[in-house]
């Protein structure tokens, strides 16, 4: 993206009113008020000049180029009046106007003509239905927005120009100061892939900060953001989490996947930090524009009052952090400048009547030991408390290798002290626990930072025979693929499935029960019974023949009952595996990030507690790992009260062996494997039951050189 948006030589504002309330007006009223320092070219046919600017009718009358146009007129004459600054030489266009795609089908057409117009001329588009864009550096409002924001290190990139119309209230209340903001609207032209790598060699921007409802294009936005990750922190806002997709999903991993599933395996994939709430993404803004990152996870916490230095070392340690003691030396050094009744462990709780020096002893002695990474600084405004002079004293003495966050706790004692804080870039926050939420987040970014390189294991497989077996499906026009296809694309791809066939007659199932070996599975094939249990389409431990005959014979007339619309192929007779611990693994294919990899415990705690997790293919070993690691079962594949662990690594590797395949065949949809049964470390894992679910549309595939 070129500089012609955010550090514009002249600006044009077509559309600029007379009236103050109106758009037009404010915009130029902005930009005078300013002090931009380049051409400001109003345009409107009725007035000679606005704000002691002269106007001209159209902007052909504007003798000399203008390189940003600011476009403020009805919808229908947009078109026009980008065409028009086109001609006068602008670079960049901002559409103020709405009543596009917003508003319906004719507005969708209107919008994407005006977008290929510019990319025919290579014009960067900036909207249309959007708030505008502020660079305080360059004294250029190019908005509607109330006021000029102070001049500082956070650039906001926005989806809805409200919410940047409170983000710039609430850094004015803060004396926050602003590097750029952009209302990006509809985005038919430049999008958050653009800002992000814009705003990464930024120099002025030390921290983007991030409210999107949507995402264009999932991948270019992965790439985008990681490498502006690699360069400064990004904390996004994403709103919508309930969202969980247009269309009802056929397996249990398509169902447990939402919208936001993905977005929160696309922020960890390409490091952005991502808030929950407005409130938060503030305060994680404030912490990595303002403060060096932590090089570890060990706190130390300062504090005047116990209850706040409890709450305080509660969060540290639920959020996976260490309340670390200071070491020997430096407690003893710092005990010998405290009152005896002061406490040098961790919290270290300087008393009530604290003055200044007190916290000041208890901050350096802190940042001198190695032991420790991090401080959190608690004050509670009593009477004896000097807020304003401590608020001093502890931006004087905070070194810039550690980071320092600090609560001055309450609200009128404490207001001036705080913007004294800010103004000395030590972060603020109203309770203990956001302190620490924000200490969180970059300590998160850091390990990201830190993380090994990502290498992706590619596993000899038999790619040729799930061609067929595809082909084969496609053939019969069966997208939902049954037990016994979804089993031989596994073993192409190594994994371990019991010996079994499909019957169609009794008399088959017991001659494919005999080779198996008894006991055996019996389970009905059908496209359309997805849950086969609930429909009495399972029988486990048929322990000879005669159980055999019998189970089908039961199983085939309960089904006809139960589901009579059902296309039954048969049944799936298999020898029952080894008993393990009970996983679920799968995929569904997100329309924006691709092929969502899935894993968590089966039975209980993937049908009523949920518990799995996430992450986008493809997946090294260590990020099959870290899934494992963040569902809250994982204590018990670890092996707790007297059960042994189970093989970890095999699940990841199956995990990886997944990725591979949905990567190199993108015409899967859906798949599950459940229950995929997991043994100690040296027995063998089973995929027990599989599903796969096809696209109707063949999908072209990456050539493998």
């Amino acid at each position: 993206m070129s500089k012609s948006l955010l550090n514009p030589k002249s600006v044009a504002i077509i559309g600029a009113s007379t009236k103050p309330g109106k758009v037009g007006y404010e915009i130029l009223s902005n930009m005078v008020d300013g002090k931009f320092e380049g051409p400001i070219v109003p345009v409107n046919p009725g007035a000679s000049e606005i704000c002691g600017v002269k106007c001209y009718p159209r902007l052909q009358d504007y003798d000399g180029k203008v390189e940003l146009s600011i476009v403020v007129v009805p919808p229908k004459a947009v078109y026009d009046a980008v065409k028009d600054s086109i001609y006068q030489g602008a670079k960049a266009v901002v559409i103020i106007t709405a009543g596009f795609r917003e508003v319906d089908a004719e507005g969708l057409l209107l919008e994407n003509k005006i977008a290929a117009l510019c990319d025919e001329h290579r014009v960067k588009l900036l909207g249309p239905n959007c708030l505008g864009a502020i660079n305080p550096h360059h004294n250029m409002n190019a908005s509607f927005a109330n006021h000029m924001p102070d001049k500082g290190g956070i650039s906001v990139i926005s989806q809805s120009g409200a919410l940047c119309t409170a983000i710039l209230d609430w850094a004015a209340s803060r004396h926050l100061g602003l590097a750029r903001l952009v209302s990006m609207g509809n985005k038919a032209g430049l999008d958050e892939s653009d800002f992000l790598d814009y705003l990464s060699k930024d120099d002025e921007t030390k921290v983007i900060v991030g409210y999107l409802e949507s995402i264009n294009n999932g991948k270019q936005f992965i790439q985008a953001a990681k490498n502006a990750c690699m360069r400064k922190p990004v904390v996004i806002f994403k709103s919508g989490v309930t969202q969980a997709g247009g269309k009802a999903a056929s397996s249990h991993t398509g169902s447990l996947a939402g919208a936001d599933m993905a977005y929160g395996a696309a922020f960890r994939r390409s490091g952005v930090v991502r808030a929950d709430t407005f409130e938060s993404m503030f305060d994680y803004a404030m912490a990595f524009a303002m403060q060096p990152l932590p090089k570890g996870d060990r706190v130390a916490i300062i504090t005047n009052a116990g209850g706040p230095g409890i709450m305080a070392a509660d969060a540290v340690e639920l959020s996976g952090m260490q309340v670390s003691p200071l070491a020997k030396v430096h407690a003893s050094a710092l005990a010998a400048k405290l009152p005896k009744a002061a406490s040098v462990s961790n919290p270290i709780d300087v008393l009530g009547d604290a003055d200044p020096q007190r916290y000041v002893d208890a901050v350096v002695a802190a940042q001198k030991d190695d032991s420790i990474d991090a401080i959190i600084v608690i004050l509670t405004p009593q009477a004896m408390s000097n807020p304003d002079g401590t608020a001093i004293e502890i931006a004087k003495h905070a070194s810039s290798d550690k980071p320092v966050l600090v609560s001055f706790m309450g609200g009128l004692d404490v207001k001036e002290a705080r913007e004294k804080l800010i103004a000395y870039n030590i972060p603020d926050y109203p309770s203990p626990e956001r302190a620490v939420n924000a200490l969180r987040a970059m300590w998160e970014y850091q390990r990201w930072l830190n993380r090994p390189p990502r290498v992706l294991t590619r596993f000899p497989v038999n790619r040729h025979r799930v061609e067929r077996i595809i082909n084969r499906q496609r053939k019969t026009g069966q997208l939902q693929l049954g037990e016994a296809a979804a089993k031989d694309i596994l073993k192409a791809y190594e994994f371990k499935v019991p010996v079994g066939a499909l019957a169609q007659t009794r008399e088959e199932a017991v001659a494919i029960a005999n080779h198996a070996g008894f006991p055996v599975a019996m389970k009905i094939a059908s496209p359309h019974i997805i849950h086969k249990s609930d429909m009495g389409g399972v029988k486990l431990n048929l322990g000879d023949a005669g159980a055999v005959e019998d189970a089908y014979d039961l199983m085939m007339l309960r089904i006809r009952e139960r589901a009579p619309q059902a296309d039954i192929h048969g049944v799936y007779v298999e020898k029952m595996c080894k008993r393990g611990r009970e996983c679920i693994l799968g995929m569904t294919r997100d329309p924006q990030f691709g092929p969502m990899l899935m894993f968590g415990l089966g039975g209980i705690f993937v049908e009523v507690m949920k518990d799995v997790t996430f992450n986008i293919a493809p997946v090294t070993h260590d990020e099959a790992m870290q899934m494992l690691e963040s569902t809250k079962s994982f204590a018990l594949l670890k092996g707790t009260r007297g059960q042994k662990e189970v093989d970890l690594s095999a699940i990841a590797v199956a995990l990886q062996r997944i990725s591979q395949l949905v990567t190199e065949f993108p015409e899967i949809l859906e798949m599950d494997i459940n229950p995929f049964m997991v043994g100690e470390i040296g027995d063998e894992s089973i995929a027990a039951d599989a599903r796969i679910t096809l696209s109707e549309a063949p999908v072209s595939r990456e050539v493998k050189k």
